[in-house]
Order: structure tokens, then C-alpha cells, then sequence
């Protein structure tokens, strides 16, 4: 319906949502024809007493009374009004105050004081300027800005209206509290002052308009077009500081949603019979774990069907698929008892780093051997009353048992072969005498893969376990692996830490799981294979089927050759049904072209940096990247390679020396911590709108489509996205020149391929941190070692380096 609204109250520069929307196109209405009901003194359904309107039917009865009061308002001709309406306009009017009442379900006492607060401003500004007073409105009745107080009024408008009131001369500490008074009437349960309303009052038009008789008027489309009297730069500033007072909420709510509104996965399967008769006897103690018909959900997603979990001890399991298939969420169906597994097998999933707190690294390790501390506790305390008391023999007896115990799980040597793990995981003799409060999240988790290692569980999980690990600490887990005795199974992205330590791999793929034995590139191989045999069979199947249906339907009229139509018809119905091969879609990235920019681009110029005087980071480095720069930087975690690229970004600046960047630049910087910068309850489209502002839709959709966010994909919460997922999602907002910081962490290996692939065909500059051997194969054209407040570059490439790793893990 075409109503021909005034739009003064709606500033076409303000995105408002459809309740505001819906509210604002009900405001000019009403306040057109409230005028003149006041004049002739009537009571319409503004007024108070309407406040209690619940339903459409009384809504719709008080507008259509309101229908026969305009009519009389337009008999009494007065030629003083300033619009002029007839009864068809007055009767479209009404029409769509109904419809938009019933479409919105507003209701008539939030109107009402939308009502109050503009007849209040105007009581204070009679020339306000209308633009203004409509921002001034959106921003008092946007429900998402939750503003109550008198404080949060004057935060939001208090600089508008000072600069409002200079030639007025109005205390707006005043006016910003009988505007938190008007607010506070929306919410429930608040009681009506019994003071006089400013809707009971008579309402001068001459007064209450922003337009004066006596002024000099120039309409177009009944919008004034009078200059405004506001300082442009305060409401600039004003509009600034509320959207970062949005954006701030909604990441607030964002964190505090992340955790009630989670989609849970369920989990359904049967377990051998026979082994769980013997399991209730007692005579079940058998370390395989073996799961029939396994079904797992993540909500209305299926991520396993009928699948078949085997598990040998001896084995180590490498658990590979692609990102979002559900790898985690079957460690965490382990781990958390949903998928039964036999109550003498010990199970062990290296999830949450440790609590920061006064213990020391070296205790918290022992202390996660609850059967060794429980002995040591108790032997404490017998030998305490013994000291004090004679207990008889008692005492002694359990005393020796204990002594036994201990030495059975060689307790003695329990503090010298934890020493040993945290001391091959980076943990110098110094830092384990540490708390672990005074490590950072990184180091916390490396202290709960030590738990781990030194608790030597039946069953092993490790999801990405090198995430946080510098390659010296990566190659001494995968000898510690290699002679793991019991069940490990390993989720990771790192291809060449999968050859070393995985002799069988389970693919997780079609809602299957599959096992190959060998290492990843036996597996890649066999797979490959396989899938060739497979589309071969089928497609020879299929023309097979082609021919005897052909044969069928050419004889099967026949009478001759009824009895072989018939045999015929049999045997297509005996074949097996071979299904068409799934193939993944290959994953393809791309970083957008950018302009080429002549050099240089980024240099450190005889750069030092310290965060105190105690410790010098780096001491007179000099540094010089360009759009050719492919450069990976490595080192031992704690050497500053992070700080380093904190110097290169200019977030952080050095105390000597200077950084020189073109200034043209724009440098894309990815840490490892990008999913925490994320804002988990948008999509990636909003995500992207938030982060480019002004942008077509499309234009958001090819540049999520280039990273692989495509589909219902990039329309989904972000919340609900695996963490490779969110990684390609931040991969997608990247600009010109790329720092990346760890980007392999939480990626499948088909992924980081890709993006090796899209870092070489980038027509900017990269700089990379990474310990992931194969991607600096891929991409790296110059190696640069950061180590003792040094930046120096190894002419031998990789392979120099893996010298100088291999040996310091031989001194390990």
C-alpha cells in the first residue's frame, strides 16, 4: 500500500531495523492528526488511558474513533493548519496506522514516549533542527542501545545538546534526567508519577513546530531544508562513539551466547556384546576398544552413520578429514564417556591447558598422578602418628604396603622422568620451578601435554598437539611417540609430524570412517588408488547395466526369449549396488590481486627493543621486506618472533633506531589467536559488512567465496564454524601486504596446501611464522632465524636449520 508518508522522521542516513522502522512511520501519523485533536480539545487513543491496549481489535476500534475525529477536525475548517488533508488521504492514513500496528506489534505506550521525548525536546529547542531531532530520537528509542540513565543520555546526546543549547541557554543535566524519567516509563512494572504529562498539555503549533510562521520557508517534499545549527564535527563524534559502543556490546553478548546458545552434538552406538558380558563378569580385560554401528550428530548435522571405531593398543592413529567433518567432536564423544568405552581402560584427551596458579611446573606435573599422591599423602600421615603415638602394628603393616605400591609404579622415579618430558617440551631446570600462573596460554598447554605424556594413559587423544610447539619441540615429540606402548590417536595438519608417528590412519570421511594402514603418504597413496579402482568398477558397472536394461527392454515382448528376459531381470537385481564416487571439492584460496608499489616497502632501521630495562629483546636489527618478500622466520617460542612482527606492524614502536613503511601500505596481520578476535554471533557476511563497510552484498560473498566460505556456509553463525573454518573466514579479511602469524594452526592438510598455492600466487608481500616443514618448503624464499636479540638470515635454507634443530634435540 502506498501511503504517501511524511518522511521528516526518518533520516535516510540511519539503517534501522523493522521495529524502528515500523515505529518511526507510525510517529508522523499520529502527530499530525494529535494536533489537531488537541486543538478541539479531544480525547484520542494517545492519550494515557490507551496505554493498557493489548489486543489489534481495541487498537483498531480507537482507530477508527480517531477516523471520525479528523472528520470533524476538517468541518471546523481551521486555515491556520499547515497541511491540508482530505477525507481519501485520511482514511489511507488510518489504513496503514492499523497495518503497521498489527505487522510490528507496537505497542501504543512505547510510541507514547517517543511522542514525549520529541514534544520535550522541542519544549526546550523550539528551532531544533529536524535532521538533529530525528537523530537525537533514533538514538534515545534504538532498544539495542539500551540507554536508561541519566549518565548514559548525556553520553550518547549531552555534546549535541550543549551545542544546542548555547543560544538557549538550557541546563541539559535538567534534560537529560526528565529524558531518563521518559525512558525508564517503557520498562515494566513502572508506576506513573502522578505529575501532569506533557501529552495532557495544549499543544501550540506556532510553539511546538520547527517551523515559524514568521520565518522564511523553503519545502520540498515537507522536509525543511533550513541549514542546521549543530556542529557537524560533534555529531560526527557523537555517532562514532556510539558505534564503538555498539560494537563493544555486541561482543560482550557475543562471548556470553557463545556459551548458552551452543548447538550439543549427540551420540548413539553398540558395543560388542560378547565383550560386555565379559566386562560384567570381571574377565574383560582387554585393552581394544571396538564400537559397532556408531552415530554422531552435531545438531541437525550427521556427521558419522553406522560407523565402526577400532582401536588396538600398539597403534598409533592418525585422524584426518576435512575441516568441519567432526574429528574434534569424536575425541571430545571419547573423552567425555558419550561413547562407552570399557570403564579399565584409562582415557586421556590433552584439551584445556592448565590452571595458572602458585603451583610450581614440576609439582603439577607429579601431582596429575593421583595414585602416586594419594600413597605419598597417606605414608605422610601414618608416619605423622606414628611419631606422636604407637598404633600397633596396624600402622606398620600399611605402612609396608604402601612402600610396595610405590615402588611398583617406581615412584622414585617418577620426578626425574617428569623433569625429562617438561625439559623436552621447552622447560628449562629454571622454569620449572616456576608457577604456572607466570606462563602465558601457549605454555599452560604444553604443561598439560606433559601431564600427558608422564600419566602414560591406555588410551591417548591429541588434538593438533603442535599448534603451540616450535619445530625443535615438535621433532622431540615425534621421537617421544615413537615408542608409545598403549592407544594414541592424533588429530593434525602437519603432514610431516603424521609420517613420523602414525603407522595406521583413520579417514573420516562420508560419514565413515576408514583405516589404511602406513603412515599420511602411504594412506594419500592407497587412497588415490583406491578411488581410481572404485570409479573404474563403477563406471563398468554402470555400461554393464546399460547393455543387459538395453537387451531387457528391446525382447521383453517376446516369446522366444521371455525365459532370458527374465534371467536377465534377476541378475541386474542380484548385482550389488555400487554407489557414484564422493569426491571432496578441491580447496582453492586466493588472496585478491593488489597494486604493485615500488620500493621500499617496509624496513627496520637499526632497530633495538626492550619491555624493560632488565632484558634487551633485540639489539641494532635491520630489516627490509618488499611485494617480491616471501620470508619465514623461525626460532625457538620466547626468542620474539611475535614481537618482531609487533615491530614490522608498528604496533609496537622500537626505543633506538626507526621503522620505515610506504605509505601505500596495508598490512594484513594474522596471529595465532585469530578466532578469538572473531565476533561469534554474526555470520560472515555481517562479519564482513562490520569489518568493510559500504560494499555490495556480492562483493562479500566472492571474497568469503575465495577462502572457501560459500553456501549456507557464509549465511551460518560463526559460532557453530570449525576452527578451520573461522581460520579460512580470517584468511578472507586479510588486505595488501600479508604478516601471518601461525596460520596453519586448526587448518586440515588439503588447506594448507591451498594455501601454500594462493601465498605463491599473491602479487604482495609476505612475511610468515611458521614451524609446519612442508609449507616453508612450498613458499619460503628467504629463512630468517630470530634468536639471542638477533635477526639473521640461514643461507642454507630450511635444511640448515633442521641441522642446528636436530642437534640441540640429540643435547636434549
Amino acid at each position: 500500500m502506498n501511503s504517501s508518508l511524511p518522511s521528516t522522521l526518518i533520516p535516510t542516513s540511519l539503517m534501522l531495523n523493522s521495529k524502528q522502522k515500523s515505529t518511526y512511520k507510525l510517529i508522523p501519523i499520529l502527530m499530525k492528526y494529535q494536533s489537531y485533536a488537541k486543538i478541539c480539545d479531544l480525547k484520542l487513543c494517545l492519550n494515557a488511558e490507551c496505554n493498557d491496549c493489548e489486543n489489534f481489535n481495541n487498537i483498531k476500534a480507537k482507530t477508527d474513533n480517531l477516523k471520525v475525529h479528523i472528520h470533524k477536525i476538517k468541518q471546523l475548517q481551521f486555515q491556520s493548519c499547515l497541511v491540508h488533508f482530505n477525507e481519501s488521504q485520511i482514511s489511507v492514513d488510518c489504513a496503514v496506522l492499523v497495518m503497521l500496528l498489527q505487522s510490528s506489534c507496537v505497542q501504543i505506550s512505547v510510541i507514547c514516549v517517543s511522542m514525549e521525548l520529541e514534544n520535550l525536546l522541542l519544549g526546550y529547542f523550539p528551532d531544533l533542527d529536524i535532521v538533529i531531532k530525528d537523530f537525537i530520537l533514533n538514538i534515545l528509542t534504538d532498544e539495542s542501545n539500551n540507554i536508561r540513565s541519566s549518565s548514559e543520555v548525556f553520553d550518547a546526546i549531552g555534546e549535541l545538546l550543549e551545542s544546542c543549547s548555547i543560544s538557549n541557554q538550557c541546563n541539559v543535566g535538567e534534560i537529560c534526567d526528565r529524558i531518563s524519567k521518559l525512558r525508564r516509563k517503557e520498562e515494566p512494572g513502572f508506576k506513573e508519577q502522578k505529575e501532569k504529562l506533557l501529552l495532557d498539555d495544549p499543544i501550540h503549533i506556532a510553539s511546538s513546530s520547527p517551523i515559524s510562521f514568521n520565518d522564511e520557508l523553503t519545502f520540498a517534499n515537507c522536509i525543511d531544508l533550513r541549514k542546521s545549527k549543530v556542529d557537524a564535527k560533534k555529531l560526527e563524534k557523537v555517532e562514532r562513539r556510539l558505534q564503538q559502543k555498539q560494537e563493544k556490546r555486541l561482543l560482550e553478548q557475543s562471548i556470553t551466547q557463545n556459551k548458552s546458545n551452543d548447538v550439543t552434538a549427540t551420540v548413539s552406538h553398540r558395543s560388542n556384546r560378547r565383550e560386555d558380558q565379559c566386562e560384567s563378569r570381571g574377565k574383560n580385560m582387554s585393552r581394544d576398544v571396538n564400537i559397532e554401528s556408531l552415530d554422531i550428530s552435531f545438531g541437525s548435522k550427521k556427521l558419522l552413520t553406522e560407523a565402526k571405531l577400532h582401536l588396538t593398543p600398539g597403534k598409533r592413529y592418525g585422524l584426518v578429514g576435512r575441516n568441519g567433518v567432526g574429528k574434534t567432536t569424536l575425541l571430545k564423544m571419547i573423552s567425555g564417556g558419550q561413547i562407552r568405552i570399557p570403564s579399565h581402560i584409562s582415557i586421556l584427551h590433552v584439551e584445556q591447558e592448565v590452571t595458572g596458579d602458585d603451583t610450581l611446573v614440576i609439582d603439577c606435573v607429579l601431582a596429575s598422578d593421583c595414585k602416586r599422591q594419594k600413597l605419598l599423602e597417606e605414608e605422610e600421615e601414618i608416619r605423622s602418628q606414628l611419631a606422636n603415638r604407637d598404633e600397633g602394628n596396624v600402622s606398620n603393616r600399611r605402612l609396608g604396603e604402601i612402600y610396595d605400591e610405590l615402588e611398583a609404579i617406581e615412584a622414585d622415579k617418577a620426578p626425574a622422568r617428569a623433569s625429562s618430558i617438561l625439559y623436552g617440551l621447552g622447560f628449562d631446570d629454571e622454569d620449572q620451578k616456576r608457577p604456572t600462573r607466570e606462563f602465558s596460554g601457549g605454555w599452560r598447554m604444553r604443561i598439560a601435554l606433559a601431564q600427558a605424556l608422564f600419566l602414560k594413559p591406555d588410551l591417548l587423544l591429541l588434538d593438533e598437539p603442535t599448534n603451540m610447539l616450535d619445530m625443535k619441540t615438535v621433532i622431540w615429540l615425534e621421537n617421544y611417540l615413537l615408542t608409545w606402548p598403549s592407544i594414541l590417536v592424533v588429530v593434525s595438519h602437519d603432514r610431516v609430524f603424521l609420517n613420523s608417528i602414525s603407522n595406521e590412519i583413520i579417514y573420516m570421511h562420508s560419514h565413515q570412517l576408514n583405516y589404511f594402514a602406513g603412515n599420511y603418504d602411504q594412506f594419500e597413496k592407497t587412497k588415490n588408488e583406491m578411488m581410481i579402482n572404485q570409479r573404474r568398477e563403477y563406471e563398468a558397472q554402470k555400461q554393464f547395466k546399460e547393455h543387459v536394461q538395453e537387451f531387457i527392454d528391446r525382447f521383453r515382448y517376446n516369446a522366444k526369449r521371455a525365459s532370458l528376459v527374465q534371467s536377465k531381470i534377476k541378475m541386474l537385481e542380484k548385482l550389488p549396488e555400487l554407489k557414484p564416487l564422493e569426491l571432496d571439492a578441491p580447496v582453492v584460496l586466493r588472496f585478491p590481486d593488489t597494486e604493485k608499489l615500488n620500493p621500499p616497502i617496509l624496513k627496520l632501521d637499526n632497530v633495538s627493543f626492550r619491555y624493560n630495562d632488565e632484558r634487551v629483546i633485540f639489539d641494532n636489527v635491520t630489516f627490509t621486506a618488499d611485494m617480491e618478500s616471501r620470508i619465514c622466520l623461525v626460532g625457538d617460542n620466547g626468542s620474539g618472533k611475535t614481537t618482531f612482527l609487533k615491530l614490522l606492524t608498528g604496533m609496537l614502536d622500537p626505543v633506538k633506531g626507526e621503522r620505515h613503511a610506504h605509505r601505500l601500505l596495508k598490512i594484513g596481520y594474522f596471529t595465532q589467536h585469530h578466532v578469538d578476535q572473531l565476533i561469534m554471533d554474526i555470520n560472515p557476511v555481517q562479519l564482513m559488512e562490520l569489518k568493510y563497510p559500504g560494499k555490495k552484498y556480492e562483493e562479500y560473498r566472492s571474497s568469503l567465496g575465495r577462502f572457501g566460505i560459500t553456501g549456507d556456509l557464509a549465511l551460518q553463525t560463526i559460532r557453530l564454524l570449525s576452527g578451520g573454518q573461522k581460520s579460512r573466514l580470517a584468511f578472507a579479511m586479510l588486505p595488501n601486504f600479508l604478516i601471518l602469524d601461525e596460520p596453519t594452526n586448526h587448518l586440515d592438510i588439503e588447506t594448507v596446501d591451498a594455501l601454500g598455492e594462493a601465498i605463491n600466487q599473491f602479487n604482495g608481500g609476505v612475511i610468515i611464522v611458521t614451524h609446519e616443514e612442508r609449507l616453508i618448503s612450498m613458499v619460503c624464499k628467504e629463512l630468517v632465524i630470530v634468536s639471542d636479540g638477533k635477526v639473521t638470515q640461514l643461507d642454507g635454507g630450511l635444511r640448515e636449520y633442521k641441522a642446528i634443530v636436530d642437534k640441540e634435540v640429540l643435547d636434549v
